[in-house]
């Protein structure tokens, strides 16, 4: 793609004050547009989650003992949770003696500019912003940047991190990693680029990248490296210029068309994407979550889509995009923001191959999506909607996965996306009598391939304005529910809440409720003070009726009401808090062999770098969190991702650095080169 020249542009505005909870300006401003500062799209009067939990979470006894923070050096071994039957029958077994049998003593909170690992433990970078994805990447030179040399590099902002089998090479795998948005006011020295280069280089720096790797030699098991660009033939660098195919019952309706895609079916780019998942079949899933902030107007908008709009937060006050390609303006080109918000779908075996976008998974601020095969052999897609007041989403494909090794059989597979029926997530609960946060739920029908469920709205309208049908059928507002993944080893399915603020406030409250006043601290040695809302987040964990993820039913608990052990309002599924390490903002989620939880946090309000935390599910230490890791210095921690053999654990380290105030010349992190400014890399932790 050749972005034209036109009139430059400035860069966004900061916002110097509002409610960025525990975030930095830089942070809210570039990822989400200030998501945080606006009013909250869910404007339906549909159940809140915390209204669901709060009698039988209040009566806790236990949230009551207030026990004190204890010093967390103490060795941790994860319990061995028994295998269950998995899709089909066969037991699920790892390897033992790795991640999920690892004694380490927990990570203190700390402010290092560093990858802090527990002793016995260390990490390297694997590769990082800048470094050559293809063979035509020159040599990163931040002082010498472009929008073509970018097109062929590593981009910004990893997030999600996937890590598959090569196809021929036993010590190699695919890193699949999406990026998912840049920070001009760090990336590039002042005065060196005009504000449209600044643009087209932002612009090329967003998508996702497919790297080979292969394991270090020497005796360092769990380090991978970067193979060298010129002996493989499998990278591939996505970009706003690569042509997706929309597919699905949407695909090549009227809302979808423009005038330069009269067809509605082809699409260029993928931007704002956060996390992901692998397929049986060997695909990866990327979910397109804030791409509302990125559309300007030139004009007045289209009032036909005016409750859309508001609906997503598109406001026309985008990045400036418009300035270098016009069809980022909502005035000239009001379709195009339809055109984005969907689950993408790679092939990274296939370096020609054309990734989708599936309209048949609705179309959200999508955090990621996984899959899972039911034991009916159906592909089960479960998914969240990151927004304050927004919904958790499941997917069952109509036909069945073909277990198959052929050609045939994977393309058989990589059609069970398009057709099978979409629901959303109603909780209720249980009543007081049992004296535990916990309750049922059940799947509302949204749509199928052929049908709509939702009275008064088309298939093509529940499936591109999905928010605007879930809020019809009264499913609960959830507080920004991000990842949600199966563990494969129980079956159950964990969602990670990240935070709401306005609980107690927008989000009203019925009866006392703790989170609706949580504890922070300014830093992770200050005293515990109140704030309002909830703050620290919690995960939940979800049991399909039968273990049948096609199951319109399950029941519900809430596993981790998340925060500082020594605050009354937190829970750790009954665990002694003392022996517990502090933990806030969960954000994403992955499983171990032996089935423990893996969770990576972003926004910590504990006065401490985010990092990534162990907790067993099952067992006596089900509930015990302990932290592996810390980011450096503003950072978030994604991914995470633990391999196949159990011996490495692999991180996106994203926006090291993003610290209100900070530039590109006056830098809060030079993390990971030490030298003048920071960069995003994926990391690889192991024992040493």
């Amino acid at each position: 793609m050749t972005i034209p020249d036109t009139a430059p542009r400035t860069l966004l505005t900061l916002l110097q004050s509002g409610p960025h909870g525990s975030r930095s300006h830089l942070t809210c401003l570039y990822r989400c547009g200030n998501a945080c500062a606006m009013p909250i799209p869910n404007e339906s009067d549909n159940p809140e989650f915390r209204d669901v939990a709060a009698r039988a979470l209040a009566r806790r006894s236990v949230l009551k003992a207030g026990a004190t923070l204890g010093v967390l050096s103490f060795a941790t071994a994860a319990t061995t949770v028994p295998a269950a039957a998995a899709p089909g029958g066969a037991p699920v077994r790892g390897p033992r003696g790795g991640a999920g049998s690892w004694a380490f003593a927990s990570v203190l909170p700390n402010k290092a500019d560093a990858i802090t690992v527990p002793a016995g433990f260390t990490s390297r970078v694997v590769i990082r912003w800048g470094d050559p994805v293809t063979r035509f990447a020159p040599v990163f030179d931040v002082y010498r940047q472009s929008p073509e040399a970018a097109q062929e590099q590593f981009g910004y902002n990893n997030d999600y991190v996937g890590v598959l089998p090569h196809p021929r090479h036993r010590d190699h795998a695919l890193l699949v990693v999406n990026h998912e948005y840049t920070d001009e006011e760090l990336m590039y020295p002042a005065g060196v680029y005009d504000p449209t280069t600044i643009t087209k280089i932002a612009m090329a720096s967003h998508g996702m990248s497919v790297v080979e790797i292969r394991r270090s030699p020497g005796r360092e098991t769990g380090a991978w490296e970067q193979v060298n660009v010129r002996s493989t033939k499998l990278n591939r660098r996505i970009h706003v210029g690569t042509e997706f195919d929309l597919v699905g019952p949407a695909a090549g309706t009227e809302r979808l068309r423009t005038s330069a895609d009269p067809s509605g079916r082809r699409v260029l780019g993928t931007f704002n994407n956060c996390a992901g998942g692998l397929t049986p079949w060997g695909t990866v899933l990327s979910g397109e979550e804030n791409f509302n902030g990125y559309f300007d107007a030139s004009g007045a908008l289209d009032p036909t889509w005016a409750a859309s709009y508001k609906r997503y937060g598109i406001t026309g006050a985008g990045r400036g995009w418009k300035d270098v390609d016009p069809r980022f303006d909502l005035t000239t080109t009001p379709t195009e923001p339809f055109r984005h918000g969907w689950i993408v779908e790679l092939d990274p075996y296939d370096p020609t191959s054309t990734p989708r976008k599936h309209t048949m998974l609705g179309r959200m601020k999508h955090e990621g999506a996984n899959v899972t095969i039911s034991a009916s052999g159906h592909a089960v897609v479960y998914m969240g909607d990151d927004e304050r007041g927004d919904y958790i989403y499941k997917f069952v494909s109509r036909e069945r996965y073909d277990a198959g090794t052929s050609d045939a059989a994977r393309g058989r597979n990589l059609g069970l996306l398009t057709a099978g029926t979409l629901y959303v997530a109603r909780f209720t609960g249980d009543g007081t009598a049992d004296g535990v946060n916990d309750g049922t739920g059940e799947w509302l029908r949204l749509a199928d391939e052929s049908t709509s469920y939702v009275t008064g709205m088309t298939l093509s309208d529940v499936l591109i304005d999905t928010r605007l049908a879930a809020d019809r059928v009264a499913p609960t507002r959830m507080d920004r529910p991000e990842d949600v993944e199966v563990n494969p080893v129980n079956g159950k399915v964990y969602a990670a809440l990240t935070n709401n603020r306005d609980r107690g406030k927008t989000f009203p409250v019925d009866e006392p409720n703790p989170l609706a006043s949580s504890m922070v601290r300014a830093s992770f040695d200050a005293p515990l003070t109140s704030a309002s809302g909830n703050r620290n987040g919690y995960v939940l964990e979800m049991t399909p009726d039968r273990g049948d993820h096609t199951a319109t039913t399950f029941t519900w608990d809430l596993m981790l009401v998340c925060g500082d052990p020594a605050a009354g309002e937190t829970y750790f599924a009954g665990y002694p808090k003392q022996l517990v390490s502090p933990i806030s903002c969960p954000d994403n989620v992955a499983f171990d062999a032996v089935g423990n939880l893996w969770i990576s946090t972003d926004g910590n309000v504990l006065g401490s770098n985010d990092g990534l935390f162990r907790v067993p599910v099952a067992g006596p230490e089900r509930g015990k969190v302990s932290q592996f890791l810390t980011v450096p210095l503003g950072a978030e921690t994604c991914g995470p991702f633990i391999t196949d053999d159990q011996q490495s654990v692999f991180v996106a380290v994203q926006h090291p650095g993003e610290v209100t105030g900070a530039t590109f010349e006056t830098p809060a992190s030079i993390w990971p080169d030490g030298r003048s400014f920071p960069r995003p890399s994926v990391v690889v932790a192991y024992r040493a």
